[in-house]
């Protein structure tokens, strides 16, 4: 993914942490490209999730789904429901990355089932399907964990990935600095991601609450950064309205 069509910027997701099929529908309206849901830390059943992802994509959102782990259901069952790519926490080195991918990708790619579901209409499959759909789809894995930041540059390679995403929180705290700071150690670990995403021409994103971080993702051609999640803008909505009250 990249520029957003005919405007220039860069794309901006947030991550939703419920069920909450309005904040779909207010994002879109506030100009949001993206949203996330965030199947690892949220709270969700694969029953909201399929609702979420068919909203979101009727709203005109691109969907992604950070999928509860690196395992084959969660990623299968996120793709069938119809989300764009699946972001695949925890990774651990290049051998993780790989079978991870290949549960999100058809064969030859991988070695994802194929099933009946909306992303074929309910009906049967042309003989383009599979190909289209290895296309139309991506596996994006976050490195967010000291053994997959050692490992990044053979991450990268495995070609059923199609991107990285950078978790700056967990990374931060794998790598031994505690919560994450956005210090200059920070920035160069990220810069070796980038490095590493650039080398074997694949995309790069990353979670950028911090203004630091978005100068960062615009500036080295991210292709798409997050930058807040429903629950944190409700907050920030009621404290701001409740200040004006003082």
């Amino acid at each position: 993914m990249s520029a957003v069509a005919g405007s220039g910027r860069l794309p901006v997701g947030f991550w939703l942490m419920t069920a909450n099929l309005h904040a779909c529908e207010i994002a879109k309206e506030v100009g949001y490209d993206i949203v996330v849901l965030d199947l690892e830390h949220g709270t969700w059943n694969p029953e909201s999730a399929d609702r979420a992802i068919a909203l979101g994509k009727a709203v005109g959102l691109t969907v992604y789904a950070r999928v509860s782990g690196a395992e084959r259901v969660p990623i299968q069952s996120a793709l069938d429901a119809g989300a764009d790519a699946v972001i695949v926490p925890q990774i651990r080195n290049a051998e993780h990355a790989r079978a991870a991918a290949s549960y999100a990708k058809y064969p030859s790619l991988g070695t994802r089932g194929i099933g009946h579901s909306r992303i074929n209409r309910y009906g049967g499959f042309s003989p383009e399907f599979l190909d289209g759909e290895n296309r139309r789809t991506q596996c994006i894995v976050m490195i967010e964990t000291q053994e997959a930041f050692d490992d990044v540059e053979r991450i990268a390679a495995v070609p059923a990935i199609d991107g990285l995403f950078i978790g700056p929180g967990d990374l931060s705290l794998t790598r031994g600095r505690g919560l994450n700071r956005d210090t200059p150690a920070d920035a160069v670990d990220h810069r070796r991601i980038v490095d590493a995403a650039r080398a074997a021409g694949k995309a790069w994103s990353m979670a950028a609450g911090h203004p630091r971080r978005r100068r960062f993702a615009t500036d080295l051609g991210a292709a798409f950064i997050t930058t807040t999640d429903d629950l944190s803008a409700v907050r920030a909505g009621l404290a701001a309205d409740l200040a004006l009250s003082y």
